[in-house]
């Protein structure tokens, strides 16, 4: 059984967050959930309530204010102490869909040891579908809707930067996009009326 919100209580989180440190990252949390949704009702083995669940969570450590990367290792840890523990591996895998935490578009804002910690735990982890499907709606989330991969990425390093390892994280987002594109039999933004 999936360790993860009832969709009341999700929505109850978001909602509290939204006072905590309001912003448009809500409302692209939001999309990124009703992206999982979609998708995961045209694929095997993923539940369309789970998915959207994890992609209405997935940033939501930024509850506790301004922060770049620390966001996912405060999204881990609040959720984990609510013990939504499939929801806090989202919290730490969304970003990461190429497993080096160097590839991380912003500033590492993490201590050491944490930054240590995000590592272990992704080079521990075979990813599975719903990481995977919240990697790729992350990419497509904008907060007034759904959008192209390249358009999203290509807003990221506007406003956080470019570094060596940017390309390879583009290429894996690009997969994931064919990667779910085969497995719903169509094309992803027909699908989201991108």
């Amino acid at each position: 059984m999936m360790k993860i919100p009832s969709i009341e209580e999700a929505e109850r989180l978001i909602e509290e967050a939204s006072r905590l440190n309001p912003g448009p990252w809500i409302e692209h949390n939001r999309t990124a959930g009703l992206c999982a949704r979609t998708i995961a009702e045209k694929c095997d083995g993923l539940k369309p309530d789970v998915a959207y669940v994890m992609g209405l969570l997935h940033d939501i450590g930024r509850r506790e204010g301004i922060m770049d990367m620390k966001h996912i290792y405060a999204g881990y840890l609040f959720m984990s102490s609510l013990g939504y523990d499939d929801s806090a591996r989202i919290c730490l895998t969304h970003s990461f869909p190429y497993k080096n935490i160097g590839a991380y578009n912003g500033q590492n804002d993490c201590s050491e040891e944490e930054t240590e910690y995000i590592q272990n735990y992704l080079d521990m982890l075979e990813y599975n579908d719903y990481d995977r499907l919240i990697q790729l709606c992350d990419a497509i989330s904008f907060p007034n809707g759904p959008t192209y991969v390249e358009k999203r990425l290509v807003d990221v390093v506007i406003r956080r930067g470019f570094n060596d390892l940017t390309i390879p994280k583009w290429k894996a987002f690009l997969e994931l996009k064919e990667y779910f594109d085969e497995k719903t039999g169509s094309d992803i933004y027909t699908l989201l009326k991108v």
